[in-house]
């Protein structure tokens, strides 16, 4: 399996400063509404042993993406060459098929009816090889972009589904 781009979390290192909701939501131009990457609580435990942290979560860029599959029109594909999962909103029909498919509640819709979704700052890796904003603005360094081989990167997913209650 060739190597492929995710966004990797140390939810012990996340202090819940949503500096990367902002980040992204500036550098990307995003709607009021709409968020790309969010904070979200996780509660692990049982009374009277529990505890909380937080995570960052954004699309995972799936290693088989259901949002892909699930796409009628194929506005959403995962680009061979990294693995980053793409959304072609001129042909996007605003279904919500790729919502309902995705196990951590990635899509987001706009004020235009189509899907938008993190695409890991595209536009930054393809043209000047730098990192996501989400990552260089983390203060405590808790998110990495990373490139790991779809095993991998499946064994991740599927641990993050594990840890959030998905």
């Amino acid at each position: 399996m060739s190597a492929e781009y995710s966004i990797i979390v140390d939810e012990a290192k996340c202090v819940q400063c949503h500096a990367c909701e902002v980040a992204c939501k500036t550098w990307n131009n995003i709607e009021s509404d709409i968020s790309f990457r969010k904070i979200k609580t996780i509660w692990i435990g049982k009374y009277p042993d529990i505890r909380s942290c937080y995570v960052s979560i954004g699309c995972m860029h799936c290693a088989e993406p259901a949002c892909v599959e699930a796409c009628p029109v194929s506005a959403v594909t995962k680009r061979e060459s990294d693995g980053i999962v793409v959304v072609n909103a001129e042909i996007c029909t605003g279904c919500q098929a790729c919502f309902d498919a995705c196990p951590f509640d990635v899509p987001q819709y706009g004020s235009d009816g189509k899907m938008r979704k993190c695409d890991l700052c595209l536009n930054k890796i393809d043209h000047a090889a730098q990192t996501p904003v989400c990552v260089t603005t983390c203060p405590t360094q808790a998110i990495k972009l990373v490139s790991i081989t779809g095993k991998d990167k499946l064994t991740a997913e599927q641990t993050l589904a594990a840890v959030i209650g998905n």
